[in-house]
Formats: structure tokens, sequence, C-alpha cells
């Protein structure tokens, strides 16, 4: 448990029941931070139209804006974006804040919802596309 909640991870993510999730360039780490994990959780290794959530982890803008553009081509409207990024505590170098997530996500038709610790070294902003492009 990372931060200040008790709320298990793959709840402060919001991965339900049934979810289909992918996760890109995640630490090895990940999978077993998300457990308890929700009955019949699918973990997929590519973005496609049937993912109901994305957490991409990436500490250079270039990444960032290349798999934003991939997302916002690919995923259905009501999927769900994470975006990790190191924390700044965590000395990882990084070209990656919630500023330059923001900067790129928002002419996308992206909007942030949501932040969490997702373990001691990664943030994480949560994106969904703005209700008026749904």
């Amino acid at each position: 448990m990372v931060g200040y909640s008790a709320t298990p991870l793959a709840k402060k993510l919001g991965i339900g029941p049934g979810s289909r999730v992918a996760l890109i360039a995640a630490p090895p780490t990940l999978r077993a931070a998300l457990e308890p994990l929700p009955a019949d959780v699918t973990f997929i290794d590519a973005i496609d139209v049937q993912c109901d959530l994305v957490h991409l982890f990436t500490a250079r803008r270039i990444e960032l804006r290349d798999a934003l553009a991939r997302c916002r081509a690919t995923l259905r409207t009501d999927a769900v974006i994470w975006v990790s990024w190191p924390k700044q505590a965590s000395k990882v170098a990084t070209e990656v804040t919630e500023d330059t997530i923001r900067e790129l996500a928002f002419p996308l038709g992206y909007v942030d919802i949501k932040v969490c610790a997702v373990d001691t070294t990664w943030s994480g902003l949560k994106l969904v596309v703005r209700k008026a492009l749904r």
C-alpha cells in the first residue's frame, strides 16, 4: 500500500470485474501490487478497441505523445487511460510531469480527473475523453 490511502491499488485505478487491462511499460512489481483483483480481469498485451483501461508508464515525452495519440485513435471513448510518471522524490530522470501529460492530452480531447500514488516511484494521472466528445 502506497501513500495515505488504505484503498487497494486496483480499486484506486478503477479496475472492475471483467475489465480488460493493457499495461504498457509497467514495472515488474505492478501485477503483484494490483492484487487482489476483481473477478475475471484480463491483462492484454496491446492497446485495442476491447481495452477498458490502459495503464502507461513513461519518463519520456515523445513516448507519451505517441502512446496518447495511439490510444485516442484506437480506444473506445469510454475507455480510461492512466499515465504514470516517476515522482520527483524518486530521483528517476524524467521528462514527464502532470503538466506535460495535460499539455499532450488536452488537444486530443482527454481531460484528467484523478491523481494517485501507484508506488514509491510512480504517480498516476487518470485521463478520460471529454464528455462533449463521447
